[in-house]
């Protein structure tokens, strides 16, 4: 009650925050997130979750800089998938149907479901290998004269 007093008064100490160590700056920076592959499973994916949306944790595939987003343990047999080659991986990586699993060093399995490129592109990761695909969208009859009516 009294600090309020004395800030309605007018009254209140005023002290100068000191500028060593005051910064605007994002502590993490996206050259600092890359993964670094020779881990178990658990730390891979502490580090995917810990860098979640900002700045992202990222790799090279295929000599792209790809960013991972939502991962996940995955604790089950390892599921069938198109393997992919990932750089410093000590095994590639799979695409499967519910995502992209990859593996620590302990042999364990993390299961990663977006991906995004530098373009900015992001894609659900089991859908990697069909990322180039483009299917043209084709309206019914019905559909072509609501959009007929709407324009």
């Amino acid at each position: 009650v009294e600090a309020v007093h004395l800030i309605a008064d007018g009254k209140a100490p005023r002290i100068p925050q000191p500028k060593e160590g005051a910064t605007y700056e994002g502590i993490q920076k996206k050259e600092n997130a890359e993964i670094s592959w020779d881990q178990p499973a658990a730390s891979l994916h502490n580090w995917i979750r810990g860098h979640d949306k900002v700045p992202g944790a990222w790799t090279t595939i295929n000599g792209q800089v790809v960013t991972f987003y939502g991962s996940s343990l995955f604790d089950a047999s390892v599921p069938a998938g198109q393997e992919l080659a990932i750089k410093g991986a000590s095994r590639p990586g799979l695409v499967t149907k519910n995502g992209l699993v990859v593996f620590g060093n302990d042999g364990k399995m993390v299961l990663v479901r977006n991906l995004q490129f530098e373009d900015g592109k992001m894609i659900p990761a089991s859908k990697y290998f069909s990322a180039d695909e483009t299917t043209a969208l084709e309206l019914t009859e019905e559909e072509k004269k609501m959009a007929e009516d709407i324009r």
